[in-house]
């Protein structure tokens, strides 16, 4: 059994409709070239990404939804403070959420985040704890958190509300184009693309769901490999700060049944493909969006799809950091 059901999918649904954003889906002939580049001639004409936009979403990120489906159903059980570990997205989500019903949230978070991700969490009114950026020095400090303040962890991707959240990507996404032969989504702890695999292998067991990771950071690739769950042993170095952590206990399950393939990409790929998305799309995406991306126009990439021709490719999150970016 998996930490959660296409049922628990569809209740997220229910509580998040009306406050979380429905993202649109954009589509770009420069990108629909790029891959169509190596694809056979019958083929070319089909082929076409189709990206779905959550750099759109409440606070900027994917993460909203699961945390504001957490966050409902604790409340209906009279939770009245919430703790996070977070590099940044999740924890101005969770933040949010907690701005809205009104109660406390204390944000754990590696001392390397980026300066626009904590001080939007400070903006949302929720307390920060700086860490070193190790997943052992974030379950401290959370653990800590809690028990001096009390309150209910919510974790950034192994929370089940959370992952059923996430999953409504995938019910949008499948709505708006229902004839999709794959979907691509970044990997980091895994909440995401599992909650994705559960909804969309349960609407259509036949789609392929293709998770995309930095190679400075390939847990997810290596456990596939061997079958077992491998965590990164260091703190990963990578421009995509979002998907720097391991998956986890809860997704682990998911990603090895549901999940089809796993796809590295070189920092260099993922600082191109964000790249070409401003450029071309003119969509302000974080590198951690451009993970993915990079993946379908990688050779690895084409391989992992090969057959499929209208790939869904989510655009995770849009918070960048505007002070590192060189102006003059």
């Amino acid at each position: 059994s998996y930490a959660g059901a296409p049922s628990d999918v569809v209740a997220a649904a229910r509580r998040i409709r009306g406050i979380a954003h429905r993202t649109p889906v954009m589509t770009s002939m420069t990108l629909d070239g790029m891959y169509a580049a190596t694809a056979t001639a019958e083929n070319k004409a089909t082929e076409k990404l189709f990206f779905k936009c959550e750099n759109f979403q409440k606070t900027g990120s994917f993460k909203f939804r699961g945390a504001l489906n957490a966050v409902s159903r604790l409340m209906e059980s009279g939770v009245q403070r919430v703790v996070t570990q977070s590099s940044g997205n999740h924890g101005q989500a969770l933040a949010a959420c907690a701005q809205v019903k009104k109660i406390p949230a204390t944000i754990i978070m590696p001392s390397t985040s980026p300066l626009v991700k904590k001080e939007a969490v400070r903006g949302y009114g929720a307390e920060i704890i700086e860490c070193e950026p190790t997943e052992q020095a974030r379950d401290a400090a959370a653990e800590k958190a809690l028990l001096e303040g009390g309150g209910v962890l919510v974790h950034p991707n192994q929370d089940p509300d959370v992952i059923a959240g996430q999953g409504t990507i995938a019910m949008e996404l499948l709505e708006q184009v229902p004839d999709l032969d794959a979907i691509v989504a970044p990997v980091g702890g895994g909440g995401m693309i599992g909650g994705i695999a559960l909804w969309a292998k349960h609407i259509n067991p036949g789609i392929r769901i293709i998770a995309a990771e930095p190679s400075a950071a390939d847990d997810c690739f290596r456990s596939k490999r061997a079958g077992t769950r491998l965590i990164n042993e260091s703190p990963p170095v990578t421009v995509a700060d979002g998907v720097k952590v391991s998956i986890g206990e809860n997704t682990w399950p998911i990603i090895r049944d549901l999940v089809d393939g796993v796809v590295c990409v070189s920092e260099s790929e993922i600082l191109d493909a964000t790249r070409i998305v401003w450029e071309r799309m003119k969509l302000v995406i974080e590198p951690s969006s451009g993970v993915g991306v990079a993946a379908v126009l990688s050779d690895e990439g084409r391989r992992a799809l090969e057959g499929c021709e209208r790939i869904g490719i989510v655009l995770c999150g849009g918070n960048v950091d505007l002070n590192a970016i060189k102006w003059d």
